[in-house]
């Protein structure tokens, strides 16, 4: 057995390289926030087409400038005059080299999961503007600007968007020089900081939540250390959306669309433009935080799309993916898919927004489908009355839209939460004791998941029950899903680290070089680079261990280096 073997599960660059690039490489800083500005025009023999790229030489495959192209304006349906924001997010090319400097893995080790760096995806967030314009060919000034970042901040860029995209309409590109130039001087984006975010005389003032503060807590207050002039403009949130606006005509389903997030169920998001769809599209993904979703999603999705054939065949079942759409063509094509959702302008009923109705998949024929949630799909749980009463009850009180927001944000945190509460609970019962963790013998392993055993637990330790219905057929089927097993691996890497640090602490508590004394040089010679290579992989990994135990690994290691022959001690110092 070997004393200081350990698993090879852990990936991701060094801090120190991090560090050392992040000095030398060109819009660094920019590019820790974006990765380019996109100008999108519509061009009478080309169609839409990429006018300008910022930075110059950030490098777009072909795919991904077609991509950009076809989701950066909206489809002929959506009949969108004036100015328009919307988002999407897309596949990056296969093979294709980043611009990114190794701050991602600093960024995502202090991020919540479900706001860390994408990468194999690309967000888009789209400022479109449309307007009546005699000295165009087609009667119509069009055209986007489009942020591309892998970050899911959409509050931020939107917010940012708004800022810069009117003034570039008018002054054009060196006004867009200008803007980059200085986001390329904003801080880096680091979890649990307030930051100032200065563009074209306005200050963005921000914070990006961070992995160890509560879900939904209050964020704790920084003092300012600075007055600022202007005043910064305070965005709440950089990625939350106005849930209940995005909620308000399928309220009385947000049962059943929760459970079919928390499943990775596919589900199609019908609307009657991009700003509706991607908005949706967004709102359902983040209905299960902390909970993060890990099947695919495309905020705006277009029969251009490169995934397309993909998505739509009928020779296979349909993948586990959210799509938003707005063009009719699609609810054809959508067909067989089990989860429609067909949303149109908001109608009131007296005070209340108009609530769409369940139907059969059946009914889902003719392109002037009416409004409603085509599925046959039963919920586990039962609808929670109260929320809704409270919901609709805030609506006649005039309650502003960002209080029913949170109520309605608290209420599926609290859900969530109470479903994966078992599941921690049950995990932590997998760990190897702290007792049997030696310095001696190699790392204790993790016990396997057993789906039937956490079946046990939950007669002692279940969810509580806010909700009545079926948990255990819930539970069960989303063992099933995508997202049981993204959590899982995700889960099982950081009590692997944790199980990692354990070893090391015992190793830099036991008496090393007392353990040498009565072996052979071979061995010592091997106990020296295993443990070399333990450091190397504790830095190399960032494991969560103080820096000082590290050192005094080294110091061991130094120590037992200079008790062997001046040779050898030569030789192991050259390596």
């Amino acid at each position: 057995m070997d004393p200081f073997d350990s698993s090879d599960s852990l990936e991701g660059p060094s801090k120190a390289a991090a560090t050392d690039t992040e000095v030398s490489e060109p819009w660094s800083r920019f590019s820790a926030w974006l990765e380019c500005v996109c100008v999108v025009t519509f061009d009478l023999e080309l169609g839409q087409a990429i006018e300008l790229v910022y930075p110059y030489d950030v490098k777009l495959t072909e795919k991904e400038k077609t991509s950009i192209c076809y989701l950066s304006f909206p489809d002929s349906y959506s009949g969108c005059l004036g100015d328009t924001q919307f988002s999407f997010r897309l596949r990056q090319s296969v093979g294709r080299s980043s611009s990114w400097f190794g701050q991602e893995d600093v960024y995502n080790k202090d991020a919540p999961v479900t706001l860390q760096k994408e990468h194999a995806h690309f967000h888009g967030y789209v400022y479109f503007r449309q307007v009546k314009d005699a000295s165009v060919k087609r009667g119509y000034f069009q055209k986007s600007l489009v942020v591309v970042s892998r970050l899911p901040f959409v509050n931020l860029f939107n917010s940012l968007l708004q800022v810069i995209a009117p003034e570039y309409f008018e002054k054009l590109e060196p006004c867009l020089e200008t803007v980059c130039n200085e986001i390329d001087q904003w801080p880096a984006p680091v979890p649990g900081q307030t930051l100032n975010l200065p563009v074209m005389g306005v200050v963005m003032q921000v914070r990006i939540p961070s992995k160890v503060e509560t879900p939904g807590g209050s964020p704790v207050k920084q003092p300012q250390t600075e007055n600022l002039l202007p005043a910064p403009t305070v965005l709440p949130s950089v990625h939350e959306l106005d849930l209940f606006k995005c909620f308000q005509s399928v309220l009385i389903h947000v049962q059943m669309l929760w459970e079919l997030m928390l499943l990775g169920e596919p589900v199609v998001v019908m609307a009657p433009s991009p700003t509706v769809s991607s908005e949706t599209v967004l709102a359902l993904v983040s209905s299960i935080a902390p909970l993060r979703y890990f099947g695919d999603y495309r905020p705006y999705f277009t029969i251009h799309d490169s995934e397309f054939k993909e998505y739509t065949t009928r020779t296979q079942a349909p993948p586990n993916v959210i799509l938003g759409v707005t063009n009719p063509f699609f609810i054809k094509t959508f067909q067989c898919w089990p989860h429609i959702i067909r949303l149109g302008d908001l109608k009131m009923s007296g005070d209340l927004p108009k609530q769409v109705k369940v139907k059969k998949l059946a009914k889902l024929k003719t392109l002037d489908t009416k409004t409603g949630i085509y599925t046959a799909y039963k919920t586990f749980l039962h609808k929670d009355k109260a929320l809704i009463k409270r919901l609709l009850k805030g609506i006649q009180k005039k309650r502003p839209s960002e209080v029913q927001s949170a109520i309605l944000r608290r209420h599926l945190l609290e859900q969530t939460q109470n479903f994966i509460l078992p599941l921690e609970r049950y995990l932590e019962s997998l760990m190897p004791p702290q007792r049997s963790v030696s310095p001696w013998k190699t790392p204790p392993q993790i016990r396997s998941f057993s789906q039937d055993e956490f079946m046990k637990t939950l007669e002692q330790a279940g969810p509580q029950l806010m909700l009545k219905g079926d948990w255990t057929g819930l539970y069960r089927r989303f063992f099933r899903s995508p997202n049981f097993d993204g959590w899982y691996r995700l889960r099982h890497k950081e009590m692997t680290q944790k199980v990692e640090c354990l070893h090391l602490e015992a190793i830099c508590a036991a008496d090393l070089l007392t353990w040498t004394k009565d072996k052979s040089e071979v061995e010592i010679v091997d106990l020296i680079l295993k443990l070399r290579e333990k450091l190397m992989r504790a830095r190399k990994h960032q494991l969560p261990v103080k820096e000082e135990l590290l050192e005094r690994l080294e110091q061991s290691i130094q120590t037992i280096i200079s008790s062997l022959p001046e040779d050898l001690q030569t030789l192991l110092h050259r390596q």
